[in-house]
């Protein structure tokens, strides 16, 4: 039966403290541009001012739709969701970058949980980049069929000369996630190439098992037969072998008398075996049958 086998080990250790050091500065560019953008700093400028070029509909047309009475959803890639969405994931990635750089220098960052984690940020960082690049087909005048004109256009494109510094901020949002998915899935491939064993490794284990079940046998069959226990030499008698079991617990191998239990085990033997004789070789001397007398009453006081 094959063990289950859970990787511990990192066989690019300092290869992913590498990619964390490279993943700290795009987290914090990432930390930044998420917190200036949040509060609609400019998202409702850059939708107006597409608007204005007519690439895409205009913000003013969730007014319309509520004095007519019609149900009205704003595109996700000019809604508050997707600015809160940024931020919490830029705050996300930096608990994470915080937590795992020491946990990993620590080596008890192993290769499963990092899988876990870095797959989990990298789909996280897809959905937002899908959110960023989504289209605007909310105006039948002006469909947007494609990403924002903030990213497929230039900035100086703007209606707006004010609004250039905030295209250019929202273009570096939208790069800088593209970058993280690719940080996070190179740490994934490292991750994933510690948690499969190499045919050396492999080779490595099978010995491992087969010497702890060579052992095992090996106890298992000491413990079935007690007369394979290790001896050591002792002094010769007539009865016994010359040999007294290396532990002190329960033999003697002084003359000295004691008191403590099983000292004195082998001498007990060795008189009642050799009683044992004695009424042995009486019986083949003699053809009558030898009952000993019976024990006499201890005389009262």
């Amino acid at each position: 039966m094959v063990g289950l086998y859970f990787p511990r080990n990192w066989r690019h250790h300092k290869a992913l403290l590498i990619m964390m050091a490279v993943e700290l500065p795009f987290t914090i560019v990432i930390l930044t541009l998420t917190g200036i953008a949040s509060h609609d700093l400019y998202r409702t400028r850059l939708w107006q001012d597409g608007a204005d070029n007519g690439f895409n509909s205009a913000p003013d047309e969730a007014v319309y739709a509520a004095a007519n009475y019609r149900p009205y959803k704003p595109p996700m890639v000019w809604s508050s969701f997707l600015t809160n969405y940024n931020l919490v994931l830029g705050v996300l990635s930096t608990f994470f970058l915080i937590t795992k750089a020491p946990v990993h220098f620590l080596r008890i960052f192993y290769p499963p949980f990092s899988v876990f984690v870095h797959v989990g940020l990298a789909v996280l960082y897809i959905v937002s980049a899908r959110f960023q690049g989504g289209s605007d087909m909310s105006d039948p005048r002006h469909p947007q069929s494609g990403p924002p004109w903030y990213i497929t256009k230039s900035c100086g494109s703007a209606a707006h000369r004010s609004n250039i510094g905030y295209c250019n901020q929202a273009k570096a949002l939208f790069a800088f996630t593209i970058l993280m998915i690719v940080i996070y899935v190179v740490e994934v491939g490292l991750s994933v190439h510690s948690c499969f064993l190499t045919p050396e490794e492999k080779e490595e284990r099978r010995e491992q098992r087969e010497e702890k079940k060579i052992m095992k046998e090996y106890e298992e069959t000491i413990l079935k037969s007690p007369s394979m226990i290790p001896l050591t030499p002792g002094p010769a008698t007539g009865t016994f072998p010359a040999t007294t079991p290396r532990t002190l617990t329960f033999n003697r191998i002084d003359n000295e008398p004691s008191n403590l239990p099983l000292r004195d085990y082998n001498q007990r033997i060795e008189e009642q075996v050799q009683r044992l004789d004695d009424r042995l070789s009486g019986i083949n001397g003699s053809s009558q049958t030898y009952f000993p007398p019976p024990p006499k009453k201890a005389a009262r006081a």
